[in-house]
């Protein structure tokens, strides 16, 4: 597979997961930042590989044989940002980028090798879950802060929005996974929240609270 058809499947899947839905090509498209009618000619190209059902109009999903493809690059992913953050000291903002290159390298042995050296990872920096080598992995118990009550407490499992913007503002203000919220106030108007995070007292945006995840206490 070439690195465009890779970067496809494992779109496709971000979007569909595993299941049978139907994507729409304007969906991929804009995921991608790229026109509908070049993911068209690449669904086409990844249903001659069957890789996706592709329905004229409608859109494509993956088959067996391209959710445990996806699933093998996802893996291959995360499994480098871990590398990436805890041996050679990468912050995890940093990590997604370098990772997006090295998830193409196709060496099964370096990956399980690697899987081995980092003594078998659940989970990425930022609290993804990493599949394993035979594409099994588990979904954390978790939901957003922003749906968590007022009083109500959860320990930061994961963040929806790993850009590197998000992740410095989260770094710059202390918020990191492990750290237990505790929810102050939320605000009628915006549903800002006052939080509690470490001892410290917190205002934070709805924006901010729709991109954690937290599992309840």
């Amino acid at each position: 597979m070439t690195r465009a058809e890779e970067n496809y499947i494992k779109t496709i899947f971000h979007l569909g997961g595993a299941t049978s839905q139907l994507i729409s090509t304007n969906a991929i498209a804009e995921e991608m930042e790229t026109k509908p009618s070049s993911v068209t000619d690449m669904a086409k190209r990844l249903a001659d590989k069957e890789l996706v059902n592709y329905v004229k109009y409608q859109g494509v999903s993956l088959t067996v044989k391209g959710v445990k493809t996806a699933l093998a690059i996802i893996r291959k992913h995360r499994l480098w940002e871990v590398f990436l953050v805890k041996k050679l000291d990468f912050t995890w903002d940093e990590v997604h980028e370098v990772a997006e290159q090295l998830e193409h390298i196709k060496s099964e042995k370096l990956i399980d090798q690697l899987d081995a050296l980092l003594d078998f990872p659940k989970y990425d920096p930022h609290g993804d879950p990493i599949p394993s080598k035979t594409g099994e992995f588990k979904e954390r118990d978790k939901q957003l802060l922003s749906e968590l009550p007022v009083h109500a407490k959860g320990v930061c499992v994961g963040v929806k929005d790993t850009s590197s913007a998000f992740l410095r503002f989260l770094d710059k203000n202390k918020i990191a996974l492990g750290h237990t919220i505790t929810i102050l106030d939320k605000e009628d108007f915006d549903d800002s929240l006052r939080i509690q995070i470490d001892g410290r007292e917190l205002q934070i945006s709805n924006q901010i609270a729709t991109n954690l995840y937290v599992k309840k206490e």
